[in-house]
């Protein structure tokens, strides 16, 4: 059986891989190389031409692991993974584990720390695969005045500033994909809240192409309560990247949109 689709339009999608027991998506739970497997060619079937593999969850409810707790999850599923042949990010902000899984055979760093730590900036530069930078909003909706007004008048600064220092460290630009960092957000910050955030952000998404990158979205997994009105704005305003739980729901939601 072929898969339907690998792109959505010019869009790649990454399926998500949760190497933790405690992912809120439990549907996208292996904990063992075989289920791993069995996973990533159901997603690569379903149209992704990628995995984004994870194993330290980033909720409140999430445990926090140790550095070898985090590998002892991954290790054995990274080296499956790259053995089929596609795009392979590690989603962590433990350089440590970064590195181990890029020498284990993963291309893509999914560098959930925001390139705050001077170590993951040097393994970025060094090893000079893509590197998903996303902007990190903090953990207090409260003190953060952006959320309630035009959000991209932070993260367009933050963004600028970032870059500019990520290239005298020794990343190229090219190098880099932009996410806003909607996937992440302050701990029990309630979803009417958010909903208006992310709102805001992917009505206005083409704001980020003034940097000339490619932007990577985490694509919601749920479809109630607005959040297929999200996923509708960014496949009529277009992106480059999404990281999906479900692309088999991206794709038919595409399918909506080109119909109408």
């Amino acid at each position: 059986m072929r898969p339907l689709t690998s792109t959505v339009g010019d869009v790649k999608l990454h399926g998500v891989i949760n190497a933790s027991h405690d992912s809120l998506a439990d549907f996208s739970i292996a904990l063992t190389v075989e289920d791993t497997l069995t996973r990533a060619k159901e997603l690569l079937q379903q149209g992704c031409v990628g995995i984004d593999l994870g194993a330290a969850g980033s909720t409140q409810f999430a445990d926090r692991v140790s550095t070898d707790e985090e590998w002892d999850r991954l290790e054995g599923k990274v080296e499956a993974l790259s053995a089929l042949g596609i795009e392979l990010s590690i989603d962590t902000w433990n350089p440590e584990i970064m590195e181990r899984a890029l020498d284990a055979g993963a291309n893509f760093m999914n560098a959930s720390d925001g390139l705050q730590n001077p170590a993951m900036i040097d393994l970025a530069a060094d090893r000079t695969v893509p590197v998903v930078l996303p902007f990190l909003n903090g953990n207090d909706p409260k003190s953060l005045e952006f959320v309630t007004g035009d959000p991209l008048e932070t993260i367009l600064p933050w963004f600028e500033t970032t870059l500019v220092n990520l290239e005298r460290s020794g990343i190229k630009k090219e190098q880099l994909i932009l996410d806003p960092g909607t996937g992440f957000g302050p701990v029990d910050w309630v979803w009417e809240e958010r909903f208006k955030f992310q709102e805001r952000i992917y009505r206005n998404l083409e704001r980020l192409r003034v940097f000339g990158l490619p932007i990577y979205i985490a694509l919601p997994w749920k479809m109630e309560d607005g959040r297929r009105e999200l996923l509708d704005i960014l496949l009529d305003v277009g992106f480059d990247y999404g990281r999906t739980h479900v692309p088999e729901q991206v794709l038919n939601a595409r399918r909506e949109i080109l119909g109408k």
